[in-house]
C-alpha cells in the first residue's frame, strides 16, 4: 500500500507503514446504512482516517469511537469532530486497542496488513462484539468466509461476504480488489461482570 515509512515510537527496531486508500464519501454512506447502524448504538472505526467513515457513522446517530495512529490524521480528526459530542477520537495502534465492555459494533477500512489480527481480537473470548462490516482484500474476504474466523470465535461468530468495492471507490486504489467481510455473533453475549458493591 502506499505511503511512506516512520519509526513508530517506543519501538526503534519496528517501522510503521503509513498506507492509507481512502474511501470515497457517498461508499462510506453506503458502508453505514447496509451495516444498519442505528442511532445510540456503539460503533467502532479502526483506522479512521482523515473520517469519512466517522462522519457517516455520526450522520446515522452513532455513538463513535474513531481509532486512529497517524499524528497528521488525529490531529485532523480531532479539529474536524471538536464539536460532535457523539464522537470520540482515540490515538493508538488498532492491536492495543481494548474491546469496549458494553455491546458495539464495528464499520472500518483498516489496514489489510492487520486484517487477521483485527479479527481475532474483534472475535476473542469475553468479545461483546454484535457485528462488524470490514472492508479488506476480496482475497482474504473470500477465505475468511469460507473458513469461518480464525481461532476461539468460530463457534460464536459466522461470517459472509457482504459486497464487492471496486477500485473507483478508494483514492488512491488499492493494489488489489476490496470487498466488505461481515461478522456476525450467532451466540448470546457473555455476562457482564458486575462490580463488587463498595458500600
Amino acid at each position: 500500500m502506499s505511503g511512506t515509512r516512520q519509526r513508530r515510537p517506543g519501538s526503534p527496531a519496528q517501522q510503521r507503514f503509513w498506507g492509507w486508500h481512502r474511501l470515497r464519501r457517498e461508499w462510506a454512506q453506503e458502508l453505514v446504512i447496509d451495516a444498519g447502524v442505528r442511532p445510540g448504538q456503539l460503533v467502532v472505526d479502526l483506522g479512521a482516517g482523515d473520517g469519512v467513515i466517522t462522519t457517516a457513522l455520526a450522520t446515522a446517530g452513532a455513538r463513535v469511537l474513531a481509532v486512529e495512529l497517524h499524528p497528521g490524521r488525529v490531529d485532523q480528526l480531532r479539529q474536524r469532530f471538536a464539536a460532535v459530542e457523539s464522537v470520540r477520537v482515540i490515538e493508538l495502534d488498532l492491536l492495543d486497542f481494548r474491546l469496549p465492555q458494553r455491546p458495539f459494533q464495528v464499520v472500518a477500512n483498516p489496514p489489510w496488513s492487520l486484517a487477521k489480527s483485527i479479527i481475532r481480537m474483534l472475535t476473542e473470548p469475553g468479545s461483546r462484539l454484535l457485528s462488524a462490516d470490514l472492508i479488506l482484500s476480496r482475497r482474504l474476504v473470500t477465505d475468511v468466509a469460507r473458513r469461518g474466523v480464525p481461532g476461539p470465535g468460530q463457534d460464536r461468530f459466522g461470517c459472509e461476504v457482504t459486497g464487492r468495492i471496486p477500485a473507483a471507490a478508494f483514492e488512491p486504489a488499492p493494489p488489489h480488489p476490496a470487498a466488505v467481510l461481515r461478522i456476525s455473533r450467532r451466540s448470546p453475549l457473555p455476562a457482564t461482570r458486575r462490580r463488587p458493591d463498595r458500600r
